[in-house]
């Protein structure tokens, strides 16, 4: 196991090959922090109107907060999950990461999923004729998948917006588990990156997503969702399966996939119904004797 200690980010290459994605890019590794969403969260709205660079480095702190930045935080002391929930960490055993970017997208309604896809699609390429090991949980949750059952919990995405003078800024803040961790009571289960690709520690996994998700943002920004739903039914966790939902309407049935602005579509026998927003469990069938899963937006 790499200990936090002997990890070697390499953020000049990666900056290399963000930079012509994202021109002003500035990339800061810092060993622990509260939350690195809220840290550029609040960065941004410090800097309100000025987008100007005034004095930046490739690795160095970001002075000009309004531009570009790739925030890493070897250990998150206050990492945020969706609904306020709580995400774990520890230096070493996790990759916790944001990255702050202008964007004006014409709707910004599924960009969470267009994201999941694009870590899952860097981290397990599609190989034809092969099922894919990341299955994808609406709204924002990566899954090892597993059968029996759906799948544990490897990853997850959190996404924040914030003005900046006459434009919006994009806080993508993503979390994988990379080594194993003694955490209990999880609604998913624990799964990490070592169990399928021992060879990734937490900078490598860095350098194979962080591009993808860029790369996949601005794509969203030009043609929305759309396409990326025939991807993302490759590896839809929930598709075919019965659930529960908040939707008074749906508050039972089964979950069949997505539409081109993200919601969950959930089919009862009183027709199909959309998912913008709220809570999904797997429904318990009757013998069932383990607790129902849930998903929250």
């Amino acid at each position: 196991m790499t200990s936090a200690a002997t990890l070697n980010w390499n953020a000049q290459a990666l900056w290399q090959r963000l930079q012509p994605l994202l021109p002003g890019l500035a990339i800061e590794v810092v060993a622990r922090t509260d939350s690195t969403n809220t840290q550029l969260l609040e960065r941004a709205r410090r800097a309100g109107g000025d987008s100007s660079i005034q004095g930046s480095t490739p690795q160095g702190r970001r002075q000009g907060d309004a531009q570009p930045c790739l925030l890493v935080a070897e250990q998150q002391t206050r990492g945020r999950g969706s609904q306020g929930r709580i995400w774990h960490s520890a230096a070493g055993a996790s990759l916790t990461f944001s990255v702050a970017m202008p964007l004006a997208p014409p709707s910004w309604s599924g960009l969470s999923l267009a994201v999941g896809l694009a870590i899952a699609d860097a981290l397990d390429p599609p190989v034809a004729g092969r099922p894919p090991d990341l299955g994808l949980k609406w709204p924002n949750d990566l899954l090892l998948l597993e059968r029996p059952g759906l799948g544990r919990k490897l990853g997850g995405i959190l996404i924040e917006t914030v003005a900046v003078g006459h434009r919006r800024m994009a806080i993508i803040g993503i979390g994988l588990n990379v080594r194993p961790l003694a955490l209990r009571d999880l609604d998913w289960g624990y799964a990490c990156l070592e169990e399928r690709w021992p060879e990734l520690d937490a900078p490598a996994a860095l350098a194979k997503v962080a591009p993808a998700v860029v790369e996949a943002v601005q794509r969203f920004e030009v043609g929305g969702l759309g396409p990326f739903l025939a991807g993302y039914a490759r590896r839809d966790a929930l598709a075919g399966h019965d659930v529960t939902t908040s939707l008074a309407e749906a508050a039972a049935g089964v979950a069949d996939g997505i539409d081109e602005e993200g919601a969950l579509w959930i089919r009862t026998p009183g027709g199909r119904h959309r998912l913008v927003s709220g809570q999904v469990g797997l429904r318990c069938k009757p013998g069932d004797s383990e607790p129902t899963e849930k998903a929250s937006c």
